[in-house]
């Protein structure tokens, strides 16, 4: 049912109240049949401010947000949801200062809200990407020349991380699959329906710089042994080709792409959307929660082929064994 609301509006009808929220969060969390988070054991009294577990050696006490993002919250349930949605069904993001007008609470309270949902947003998956892969970097932050003189960075420019925040991307290539499905007549004109299967997919990662010591690891870590990976002509990349079949574009001398269709177009389109959303949304970022960011940014890409209500409803099986105190979050 959640899954055919097409605005925030009805989302707000739907989770009308907070028994409504907590009954959809518990069929979300335990198909209704109530899991400890202190031991998992399944199966729970209920009490008056929730339930207690059966089993002897534990018999702990909690509730529906207990072990969640929601844990401990002083924020009804009904304004997270309407958050969550709005977070996950802008293509380039929402800044606290709009989601405090838009849900009526402080600036403070949005920005914490969203901070802890893009930590709900991370893919903390271990696959590795497999097949061809785009690798690229960028760096994340306000141009040199656009400082007052008294905070200008002496010899920052090209690719220094003196002012700026590296960024490393991993691209899976764009292969799909088309099924074409009947044949429709719209407007007159006869279309033809097509799906795709597959789609390329992202892991993000901040870095503290771009040598060599820093990405190979990551490499190693997020792409299997012999896939294709696609790379530009960087010198940190060199020595990929022990591992990978590694092909290098020199974007310097004018080619973009290889005769074998081999390019970095997909990654770069991506850095692309998220460059514009932290210019044309957020303005200004902290490389201490740079991180999140790209959390949120990949996975609104990386869902980018389901409808809204869809991945507003993937979004809460992230819920679990995920918090984030504000003390965690303002820490230095």
């Amino acid at each position: 049912m959640t899954t055919q609301f097409k605005s925030l509006i009805q989302v707000l009808d739907f989770f009308k109240d907070e028994t409504t929220c907590v009954s959809h969060l518990a069929a979300s969390r335990w198909d209704n049949e109530p899991s400890c988070p202190h031991c998992g054991n399944v199966g729970a009294y209920i009490t008056n401010r929730g339930y207690k577990c059966k089993a002897k050696e534990c018999h702990k006490k909690f509730t529906v947000t207990t072990g969640t993002i929601f844990e401990n919250t002083k924020i009804s349930l009904r304004l997270w949801f309407a958050a969550m949605y709005l977070c996950t069904a802008h293509k380039k993001g929402i800044s606290s200062l709009q989601l405090s007008r838009d849900l009526n609470i402080t600036q403070k309270t949005a920005w914490f809200l969203l901070h802890r949902i893009r930590e709900m947003l991370a893919n903390n998956e271990a696959t590795q990407l497999d097949g061809g892969v785009e690798v690229d970097e960028t760096f994340v932050g306000g141009k040199n020349k656009n400082r007052h003189a008294n905070k200008k960075i002496e010899g920052s420019q090209g690719r220094s991380a003196a002012d700026k925040t590296p960024v490393i991307g991993i691209a899976q290539k764009s292969e799909y699959t088309i099924v074409e499905r009947d044949h429709k007549v719209i407007k007159g004109r006869r279309v033809t329906e097509r799906v795709y299967t597959k789609y390329s997919n992202v892991t993000l990662q901040v870095v503290a710089d771009t040598t060599a010591e820093t990405l190979h690891p990551i490499m190693f870590k997020n792409v299997k042994a012999d896939s294709k990976v696609v790379t530009d002509a960087y010198r940190s990349y060199c020595g990929l080709g022990d591992t990978y079949e590694h092909v290098a574009i020199k974007h310097t001398e004018g080619n973009y792409i290889t005769v074998g269709d081999d390019h970095t177009n997909t990654i770069e389109g991506f850095w692309s959307l998220l460059k514009r959303g932290i210019i044309g949304i957020y303005h200004q970022v902290s490389p201490t929660h740079l991180h999140r960011y790209c959390h949120e940014f990949g996975y609104r890409y990386n869902s980018r082929m389901i409808t809204d209500p869809t991945r507003f409803v993937e979004t809460f099986k992230r819920a679990d064994n995920i918090r984030l105190t504000y003390k965690q979050l303002i820490a230095k």
